[in-house]
Order: structure tokens, then C-alpha cells, then sequence
């Protein structure tokens, strides 16, 4: 499309400026309509400065209008015949107004950039709401990545956003260029009361700032702060490598390996880094060529406050336009050992599941409580990062009525940063968080299939167990944790009749982590009897509640190795055997087993 074809199509107030241009005897509009590609094809502005090249242009106009005249009259276009030779006949008597002509010709571009300044505000303005729309859902994706740290299944795909960045980012620099060609045209060519003169500046200051809200929003860390082999992320150990990773979501190309990124901690503390102190943003180290700076063997120093923050900072330069970026992580907990690492983790879960303000490092000089949704929620996300299987609405159920007693509704009960990490469970010398925790690891190094295919009941009281398995057939048997193991055991429950039809719920005592470690549970469950009159061996484990066949139920579970035949598991009831005394049956099995693993093999 001719640049006269996109003029025609212009608002009615720039219609009126280009009426205006061609009102006067220079050059006729009908003139610059019928010979508009040929008119747009000439260097106007070397002719209005070469003499020589004007009169050549010149002969070519009049050649121009004589073939357009015989056009007219092949179409008995009287009127247009009529006018065009008129036309030819004034440029050949006032051959001096073809100058005046080169004039008009060059304001063309004048005209279309000052319908472009009319429209630059409001296309500005959409560009800022754009950008505010995409920074809610940068927001919303750094929410996301908060407390997906924590277990949440929340999605921290970046690509979307990534790619909004680019294309929003690139608009932005090729209004930026517009902006300078119209800078170097104005330069050239001005009268009094140019628009461009007042506009321009104002309309390069909008973009401008909000070009840099752009990049400096684009920084950020795209993975936060974690050891190899820690418990979660953000949580470090002093001496030991952790790692982070940051991303430019402006994709730049001309920019690949351009941009040192630098890290330290808190600002006022230093980094012992294995290698450099900086790393450039790249494609290379990105799935998706995205541009990003991957520091995986960075170490801290000993610290002595609990949070601390990770900042990263670079500079980006192009086309003119310097800015400063920088980015920090989610406040990290720096240990020195591993037994912190249980306190530390709290801290992390804590913080992060109230969706704290990153900056606030004093959080938890005074910790807000938080409510049961928000706290239930959180302890779902931790099973389901162990065991691949969230919490119940019955196994929060019981939870709750262990911290605020038997209510209908916990939606309005609060806890405590204290209550949760400080305090004791009534009856019990160990907190809430430290008996979960041991429930945790148990099911991670243990307990994780039977968890996760909804096998283990958990968390249940006493009293519900009981009503439960009354009622049912005989050999129905429960899993639920322990309440008064710190470390975390698991136990087992069955009912069983009397020849007058009364029921009897008997319970094992629980077993823990070294007594998985040597024995299955599954195994355990498999071989389970107890000794009833004249030394009868009893399995008394037969339906899985509500009434699943064992086998059915943790057959596929079972070590085929092993054989039930070939190992004998005889425990008591907790009535009969103290703890120490179960233990000590359960190494000797242990050793049985290991015994018949070495025949088989």
C-alpha cells in the first residue's frame, strides 16, 4: 500500500492538515493521487539540493502527465483529460513551481508523524496497561514459586510470561527508534509551532520510564536458593555449596553473554564462591533459550541471624537506554549443622506458607498467627512432597481437634508460630512440628507406596478407631500413626470377636524408624501372628478397612525373596511387650532375615 493510500486513512483532523497542504497551485491533488507510486519512488530530497537532478525529474513529471492524460481519454475521462492537460501547461509556463512542489512532497512523512504524536499518548497508555496486567501476573507467578518451596503443586512455568516480556519489551524499543527517526526528520525539516518540538520529549520520557519498569521487572530469581542434598530449598549450611538461578525474561539476543550478573548476601556480607564472583546471562544454560545465569557452587560464610536474603544484580544496555537491574531471592536460613536443619525447615514453612514479605527479615521478632485453612494446607503439601498423597478432609480433621479440641468448624482457630515449633504437645515433651516432621520422614523412607496409594488411615484418634472397626468382620485391621512417638512410628489395629459376639480391638505398639529399616512394613504386615493357647500361631491381619483382602490390598508390596513360609514374624500386642522388648524381637528377625536372604542368593 502507497504511503498516499495510508494517508487517505488518516482521523479527519490530519485529513484537514493534508487538505490544507494541497490547497495550493504547487502540485494538485489529483496530480499526487494518480501518480502516487511514481512520486513515492523519488528522492525528493537529493532533487531539492541537485539542480541537475530536478530538471531530469522535472521531464519525467511531464512525461507522466501526458501518459495519464491519454489513460483519460482511452476512458473518456473528459473532466480528468481536461484537467490534466491544464496541469501540464501551468508546470510548463511556471516551470519554478515544480520547486515549490518538492516541498509539499517532503512534508509527506512530517504529516504522517504528526497524526502518529496525536496518537502516541494513547498507545502508551496501552502499552502501560499491558505491562500492569503482565506485572499482576508476574506477581501472582512469584506466589506461585513462594509457596510451591513448601510442597505446593502450584505450576512456576515461566514461558508464558517470558514471552509477553519479549514481545511487549520489543515493542517498546521499536517505539524508541520510531521516536529517534523522528528526532533526525525534525532536525531536517521544522517550522515554527512543530508539535514534534513540545511532544516528542514528553512522549520519549513516558516510554522511557516505562521501558525501565519493564527491565527491571524482568530480572528475577528463577530458582531459589538449595543444597544438593538438603531438606528443601532455602535452607543452607554454612560450608557446604548451594545453588541459585536467575532469569532475564526480556530475551534479547544482542544481549546473549552481554550481562554480568553478581551475587552477595544481605549486602553487607560476602560470598565464598568456588570460581567467580559473577556469571553472564546466557541461552545456553536455558531448555528454551531463555537468558539466564545458573551459579551452582556458591558458599556462605557463618552467619549468626536467622534470615537472610541473596541479591543478584547486572546491567543492561542497549540502543541508549542504561538501567539497573537487580533481583533478590526468598529469605534463606543459614545452619551450621545438621541437627538445625529440622528448626530451620520450620522457619522456611513458616514464612513462606504466610506468604511473608521477602524483605522483611525481622518476620519473626513478631510472627503473625496463621489461620487453620492456611496451616492445614501447608501440612497437606508436606505429605504430598513425601508421599505423593496430600492430607484428607478427615485425617485435618483429627489434626485439628488435636490443637484446638473437638469443635464443628475450625475455620475461625489460629496457631502460633509458637505453638507450632516451641511449645509442647500437651502430655508429650516435643512439639507439634518436631512429632510432624517424624511422621514425615517416616513416610518418606518407608511409608511412601502404602501412603500413597491411601492404604495408611494416619491420622485418626483412639475413640474413632474404635468405632471404625466395631461392627466390622473379624480381622479387619487399620493403619494410623503413632501420638506419643517423637520420631515418628506407625501402628496397627484389628478387631477381633469373642465366642459370645464381643468385639476387642487390640493395638501393636508402634514401630519406628529402625524398626523399618531392618523389617518392611509390608513384610511386617504379611507375617504378623500372635500365640494364642498351646503355642497356635494366629494371623490375625485379614481385611484392610474397610474390608480389602491383605493380599489384595499390600500383596504387591510383598519381598518375594523373603517368603512367608521361610520367616516366622511373632509379635505381641502392647498389652503383653514393653517397647525395648518388641525391639529386641524385631533384631533377631532381622538377623533371621538376613540369615534366609543369603540362602536364597
Amino acid at each position: 500500500m502507497s504511503r498516499w493510500e495510508r494517508l487517505k486513512q488518516l482521523d479527519s483532523v490530519s485529513l484537514q492538515k493534508l487538505d490544507e497542504l494541497y490547497s495550493g497551485e504547487q502540485l494538485p491533488m489529483a496530480v499526487r493521487e494518480y501518480l502516487a507510486q511514481w512520486i513515492e519512488d523519488q528522492d525528493w530530497e537529493h532533487a531539492s539540493r541537485d539542480t541537475s537532478r530536478a530538471v531530469v525529474l522535472f521531464q519525467v513529471l511531464l512525461e507522466n502527465l501526458d501518459n495519464q492524460y491519454s489513460r483519460f481519454m482511452q476512458e473518456r475521462a473528459f473532466l480528468m483529460q481536461r484537467n490534466f492537460r491544464r496541469f501540464k501547461q501551468d508546470f510548463q509556463v511556471q516551470s519554478h513551481l515544480f520547486l515549490s512542489f518538492l516541498a509539499p512532497t517532503m512534508c509527506l512523512k512530517l504529516i504522517i508523524n504528526h497524526s502518529f504524536l496525536s496518537q502516541m499518548s494513547s498507545l502508551l497508555e496501552s502499552f502501560d496497561s499491558l505491562l500492569c496486567m503482565v506485572l499482576e501476573e508476574l506477581e501472582e507467578w512469584k506466589s506461585r514459586q513462594q509457596i510451591s518451596c513448601i510442597g505446593a503443586p502450584d505450576d512456576t512455568n515461566l514461558e508464558p510470561l517470558e514471552k509477553w516480556f519479549t514481545q511487549l519489551g520489543e515493542g517498546g524499543f521499536q517505539l524508541r527508534k520510531f521516536l529517534e527517526k523522528l528526532e533526525e526528520l525534525q532536525g531536517k525539516l521544522s517550522y515554527e509551532q512543530d508539535p514534534i518540538k513540545v511532544q516528542k520529549p514528553i512522549l520519549q520520557e513516558q516510554l522511557d520510564l516505562i521501558l525501565t519498569s519493564l527491565l527491571k521487572s524482568a530480572f528475577i530469581v528463577e530458582t531459589q536458593p538449595s543444597m544438593p542434598q538438603g531438606r528443601g530449598p532455602l535452607v543452607l549450611r554454612t560450608n557446604v555449596q548451594f545453588s541459585v538461578k536467575t532469569r532475564f525474561l526480556f530475551k534479547v539476543p544482542e544481549l546473549n553473554h552481554a550481562m554480568k550478573v553478581t551475587v552477595s548476601i544481605d549486602k553487607y556480607r560476602r560470598f565464598n564462591v568456588l570460581g567467580t564472583l559473577s556469571k553472564v546471562l546466557n541461552m545456553s544454560e536455558s531448555m528454551n533459550g531463555g537468558m539466564v545465569a545458573d551459579f551452582r557452587h556458591l558458599m556462605s560464610l557463618s552467619v549468626t541471624e536467622e534470615l537472610h536474603v541473596i541479591h543478584l544484580e547486572t546491567q543492561f544496555d542497549l540502543h541508549g537506554l542504561s538501567v539497573s537491574l537487580e533481583t533478590s531471592t526468598l529469605p534463606v536460613v543459614v545452619i551450621s549443622n545438621s541437627s538445625q536443619q529440622q528448626s530451620a525447615w520450620a522457619s522456611v514453612l513458616w514464612f513462606n506458607m504466610l506468604r511473608a514479605d521477602s524483605k522483611n527479615l525481622l518476620f519473626f521478632a513478631s510472627s503473625p498467627t496463621a489461620s487453620w485453612s492456611q496451616f492445614g494446607e501447608m501440612l497437606s503439601w508436606q505429605f504430598l512432597s513425601c508421599g505423593k498423597r496430600g492430607l484428607n478432609s478427615d485425617q485435618l480433621d483429627t489434626i485439628a481437634q488435636k490443637l484446638f479440641g473437638k469443635q464443628k468448624s475450625y475455620d475461625n482457630c489460629k496457631i502460633s508460630w509458637t505453638k507450632f515449633s516451641k511449645e509442647n504437645i500437651r502430655d508429650t515433651n516435643f512439639t507439634l512440628w518436631v512429632w510432624m516432621d517424624g511422621i514425615l520422614n517416616l513416610v518418606k523412607l518407608y511409608l511412601a507406596d502404602l501412603w500413597h496409594d491411601g492404604s495408611i488411615m494416619g491420622f485418626i484418634t483412639k475413640a474413632k478407631e474404635k468405632s471404625l472397626l466395631k461392627g466390622k468382620q473379624c480381622g479387619t485391621f487399620l493403619l494410623r500413626f503413632s501420638e506419643s512417638i517423637k520420631d515418628g512410628g506407625i501402628t496397627f489395629s484389628w478387631v477381633e470377636y469373642s465366642n459370645d459376639g464381643k468385639h476387642n480391638v487390640r493395638t501393636v505398639q508402634p514401630f519406628i524408624s529402625a524398626d523399618l529399616k531392618q523389617i518392611p512394613f509390608p513384610e511386617i504386615l504379611r507375617n504378623f501372628q500372635i500365640m494364642e493357647a498351646e503355642n497356635a500361631p494366629v494371623y490375625p491381619l485379614q481385611f484392610l478397612y474397610p474390608n480389602i483382602p491383605k493380599a489384595q490390598a499390600i500383596g504387591k508390596y510383598y519381598n518375594e525373596k523373603t517368603g512367608g513360609e521361610r520367616v516366622s514374624v511373632c509379635l505381641s500386642v502392647c498389652c503383653s511387650l514393653s517397647l525395648s522388648e518388641c525391639i529386641s524381637v524385631w533384631t533377631f528377625m532381622a538377623s533371621e532375615l538376613l540369615s534366609c536372604a543369603l540362602t536364597v542368593h
